[in-house]
């Protein structure tokens, strides 16, 4: 079945330990206008393709956020990705928009959660993250769609969770406008 109300998704990405998933459980005990899942919720072995971008993976959660935008509230998917791997799908086209927010920080201070917050002793497991969370900063302008950047390094996560708001009801604003500028509201 194909969904009939498009509603914008928001991702919410970064590299392990930045501190999304804490930025995420606080949008998630606040949310009113929109809903917000955790892309880890779904994960299985089976998904773990990185030679054709977790395609599967990307696909399946575009679906279940398309079904559960049905309800007329979009979804804030939280979880490690990059536009590439959900704008080239089928399944985009079920969405009005897709934004995407990268949660980033200081690489001394993701080094110092990965080691000391969550006890990393994989030295190849640190380094791949911390070349993502470069990556994200060198590159979230260039890609298609852009990436808007939020670094954590001082803030606290109510901070933090709180400036994403703004930032995911701000575009919902923006989505409203269009729809009621093609007569849909």
């Amino acid at each position: 079945m194909k969904p009939t109300n498009r509603q914008p998704l928001f991702i919410i990405t970064g590299a392990s330990c930045v501190g999304k998933s804490t930025l995420c459980e606080q949008l998630f005990i606040h949310e009113k206008d929109y809903i917000v899942m955790e892309s880890d919720l779904l994960w299985n072995e089976v998904y773990n393709t990185p030679g054709d971008d977790y395609c599967a993976y990307r696909r399946l959660w575009m679906r279940t956020c398309a079904c559960i935008s049905q309800i007329g509230k979009p979804v804030v998917l939280c979880g490690c990705a990059v536009p590439k791997q959900f704008e080239n799908h089928p399944e985009r086209e079920w969405f009005s928009d897709i934004y995407y927010l990268a949660v980033v920080c200081e690489d001394t201070a993701l080094e110092e959660r990965m080691r000391n917050g969550r006890r990393v002793t994989d030295e190849d497991w640190i380094k791949s993250f911390l070349s993502f969370n470069g990556w994200l900063k060198e590159n979230a302008a260039m890609t298609s769609p852009p990436v808007t950047l939020l670094d954590t390094s001082g803030l606290s996560p109510e901070q933090a969770s709180e400036m994403a708001h703004h930032w995911i009801t701000g575009k919902m604003g923006k989505h409203e406008l269009q729809e009621r500028a093609k007569g849909a509201i």
